[in-house]
């Protein structure tokens, strides 16, 4: 399946290398497939999905009708594999075991497990050098499960290995707050599954402080809030670094995802119902640690003594193994710099973003590309939907048929908020972000410009 160094092989006959076996990886290798080009699936982990079975116990917002890539159910309907029910909210566990692991054995030798790609190159040219550049395969170093280590050649690099490994600190400057690494032990960067007794018991009758403002930290206030009715004295403390505002809680009623809407309507109840107090526009810059926590913000604002710290200020790319190929990213946001305005949470916080494809994803070295999570960098709200459009996109532009690239069609679904500053609202221009700011779904197409219809707010 590997092919040697030589210059003289045709690129065109190399494997396109997809790193990561997660859903976008997959549904590209299942693209590439479907063009006649072969993929070569390389996954860190044991199993298919392997990030997404990390989060197993969460319910996912989407359902599965927007959860399975066209081109990937075309590969599995002759396995006598059928879609589940449409209208149904998977958990992450679900999504693993019923579409991403039987999508994986489909593809077979295709996929690699225990493969943690250390270094994307150029052949024969490290970053700095531009003499034949353009003309040479991509070397993928690989390290084994067992220790080995392999060099790969291939034609193309489509990097779908998420942002889940490298989730954000609970530091407001970005950077980790004093204390926070020697606290550990106390401090969680998941949304907890309290369905495990050992987890259950490390919240249960105990005062956590949850921080972020997205729909992980809405299930962990919810989650938390179920247990406070079952456990006396659970608590939780919501830690914002902004104020209390329309959005605060998401799109309720008029998100597009229904799901997703409920969620920030139950941490708006578990805050009503006195489950989980809440400390605004609090940025924190020390977690101080004598027998409980106690967080310090950048104002020296001190909070109460918590017991437990759960931190869901998102995630941001791994791009230490790409150093030596030439990629344009967005400054602020390590996205793509093309797509970067249309994510960027500065500028609107709407959750979707228009179709997109290879001419958004491309960079200065030709044919390494960034997808699924991984392209949004640090930018929030990815949809499954948006990735598998990606990754259909770039297999046409790696097959040469540069009109299926830019022809991409498809209605997503918004979340019903839009405002401005999304990182970083002072508490007074919190309230600026209104009802709903996208009023429905368009079709667009890549390549093609702004939305056939607009809306207010800057969507």
């Amino acid at each position: 399946m590997v092919a040697s160094t030589s210059n003289a092989l045709s690129t065109d006959r190399l494997p396109v290398v997809v790193i990561g076996a997660g859903p976008i990886g997959l549904a590209a290798a299942a693209h590439l497939v479907e063009r006649g080009i072969e993929p070569l699936v390389l996954e860190a982990g044991p199993a298919a999905g392997s990030a997404v079975r990390e989060w197993s116990h969460v319910r996912l917002f989407s359902t599965w009708g927007e959860l399975v890539d066209p081109a990937a159910e075309k590969l599995l309907a002759p396995t006598g594999w059928v879609r589940p029910d449409a209208s149904v909210y998977p958990t992450g566990g679900d999504w693993a075991e019923r579409y991403l692991q039987p999508l994986a054995d489909v593809l077979g030798d295709k996929v690699r497990y225990g493969a943690t790609v250390t270094g994307v190159a150029r052949t024969g040219r490290d970053r700095i050098v531009d003499a034949g550049r353009d003309e040479q395969p991509y070397t993928v170093h690989v390290r084994f499960a067992d220790g080995a280590e392999e060099r790969l050649t291939a034609r193309a690099v489509v990097d779908a290995s998420g942002t889940w490994t490298v989730p954000s600190p609970v530091g407001a400057n970005g950077l980790p707050a004093l204390g926070e690494k020697a606290s550990a032990d106390r401090i969680s960067y998941r949304v907890p599954d309290l369905k495990d007794p050992a987890v259950r018991a490390r919240y249960a009758g105990r005062r956590t402080a949850v921080v972020g403002a997205g729909a992980s930290a809405f299930s962990a206030l919810a989650l938390l809030a179920d247990l406070a009715g079952d456990e006396e004295g659970t608590h939780a403390v919501w830690i914002l670094r902004r104020g209390i505002g329309a959005s605060t809680y998401g799109g309720g009623e008029a998100d597009e995802l229904p799901a997703r809407g409920a969620l920030g309507l139950r941490a708006k109840a578990a805050v009503e119902a006195g489950h989980a107090s809440v400390a605004t526009g609090f940025r924190t810059q020390a977690v101080e640690r004598d027998d409980r926590l106690v967080l310090v913000a950048e104002d020296g604002r001190r909070l109460d003594p918590v017991d437990e710290v759960i931190v869901l200020t998102g995630f941001r790319p791994d791009l230490s193994f790409l150093s030596e190929v030439r990629l344009g990213l967005d400054e602020r946001l390590q996205a793509p710099t093309a797509l970067a305005p249309l994510i960027d949470p500065n500028v609107h916080s709407c959750g979707t973003v228009y179709p997109h494809g290879v001419r958004e994803l491309s960079h200065p070295d030709q044919g390494v590309y960034l997808v699924g999570m991984k392209s949004y960098g640090r930018a929030p709200t990815f949809l499954a939907m948006t990735g598998y459009e990606q990754v259909r996109s770039i297999a046409a532009a790696i097959a040469g048929d540069q009109e299926a690239a830019e022809r991409v069609e498809l209605t997503l679904p918004e979340t019903g908020v839009c405002g401005g500053a999304g990182l970083f609202d002072e508490p007074e221009n919190a309230e600026q972000s209104g009802g709903g700011c996208c009023a429905a779904p368009t079709t667009l197409q890549i390549g093609v410009g702004a939305p056939t219809t607009t809306a207010s707010g800057g969507c």
